[in-house]
């Protein structure tokens, strides 16, 4: 497989680590087809197929999401700010190496329509958008994102409202506000 993508997900069991997920791939009893590259929590990231081997992760058969992506879980369980941080660095340093963008970030959901990665879907997917902001910060070196002048999906409503009203001169939604602008 030449990878196109990396799909993102959340393992779906809210009480695993990376190695209990890794273990469970091998586990006699374990009659799922489904596979994945790599998983990461609180702690490490596994790799647990090569990534240049086909993985079935994304839900849409001989797709591209199986076919041309790598599929890396993110744990549920344990300090969930932690996995994320250990995921946005994963996901950057991958990226790096590839020379590639956030663009190429895929959701499960991106591919077949399912709930995933279901720890970063409430509020319509604001998780989701934080995600690749903070690889995107990660990617620019830890500096100003490109889209600063852009509010997040969850405060455009709000943010629109306040610009109608007049509260607001509807720039930079993203920088402090002073006490003469309050």
């Amino acid at each position: 497989m030449t990878p196109k993508y990396l799909t993102i997900h959340s393992t779906g069991n809210p009480s695993s680590t990376a190695k209990n997920e890794r273990a469970w791939l091998t586990n006699p009893t374990n009659d799922r087809t489904a596979s994945y590259h790599i998983v990461v929590d609180e702690k490490e990231a596994i790799e647990v197929l090569p990534l240049n081997e086909v993985a079935w992760h994304a839900g849409d058969g001989n797709g591209q999401g199986n076919r041309a992506s790598i599929g890396i879980e993110i744990c549920e369980s344990g300090n969930r700010a932690k996995t994320l941080q250990n995921a946005v660095k994963l996901v950057t340093k991958m990226l790096k190496e590839r020379n590639w963008g956030v663009e190429k970030l895929r959701r499960h959901f991106d591919w077949s329509g399912k709930i995933c990665p279901r720890i970063l879907q409430p509020n319509n997917w604001a998780g989701w958008n934080k995600f690749k902001q903070d690889v995107q910060k990660e990617l620019a070196g830890g500096g100003i994102v490109a889209n600063k002048d852009i509010p997040d999906t969850w405060a455009k409503k709000d943010w629109d409202w306040a610009k109608k009203e007049g509260w607001l001169d509807g720039t930079r939604p993203k920088d402090n506000l002073t006490r003469q602008e309050l």
